[in-house]
């Protein structure tokens, strides 16, 4: 049995009333006991405003789960559009399944520089940073410090009393940015990389 959850079946529905009627009908486990009597899998479901979603560990299973989940629908009479998603974990997003995937390290470092430099360029175009280094002092004084600091290194830095933070155009930079300011801030400092909070300067270098 698997618990992950990288297959999504998306049931775009046509009122709230559906959503109600169909996510009731699907709490009582059809779905997922049909999946999982028939694969030895689970299925997950969520709900949205307008939308149902159903999550898998595998193709086979959506497959399974949306097939089901027509059956459902077609017996309480509500006409649904389906749709089926891949989450990409590079591109941190869910595509369409005819997405390829990278196979092997060479592929993956390849995507991952390909993300990278498409972050990187939509932080220029947008004039603004999509990613954040995000640092909390343990008091006002040495944020003030670390502020300077890293000000002086020629860093924009937003200081907002023991906060700090400092734009960055991808999320490696943003990871690479968080480790290089857990070096210069004092002991008890919290950073984190994470994206962009608030309207950032990206970062020219």
């Amino acid at each position: 049995m698997t618990d992950s959850t990288d297959w999504r079946v998306t049931i775009s529905l046509g009122s709230q009333a559906n959503v109600e009627q169909a996510r009731q009908s699907f709490s009582e486990q059809e779905v997922e006991q049909d999946v999982r009597s028939k694969l030895g899998h689970n299925i997950v479901v969520g709900a949205g405003d307008s939308q149902i979603y159903l999550y898998a560990g595998t193709e086979l299973a959506a497959n399974e789960a949306e097939r089901t989940a027509r059956e459902v629908l077609g017996q309480l009479g509500i006409d649904a559009e389906f749709a089926l998603h891949r989450w990409h974990p590079i591109e941190e997003e869910w595509q369409s399944p005819d997405v390829a995937m990278p196979r092997t390290e060479d592929e993956r470092q390849a995507e991952h520089q390909r993300l990278e430099e498409a972050e990187a360029a939509e932080s220029v175009d947008f004039g603004s940073a999509l990613f954040q280094a995000r640092a909390e002092l343990p008091s006002h004084r040495e944020a003030v410090a670390l502020a300077d600091k890293l000000q002086g290194e020629g860093y924009p830095v937003v200081r907002r009393w023991k906060f700090l933070i400092v734009g960055a155009n991808t999320d490696d930079d943003a990871r690479a940015l968080a480790e290089h300011i857990r070096q210069e801030a004092p002991a008890g400092a919290q950073v984190t990389a994470e994206p962009a909070g608030v309207r950032l300067p990206y970062i020219p270098f």
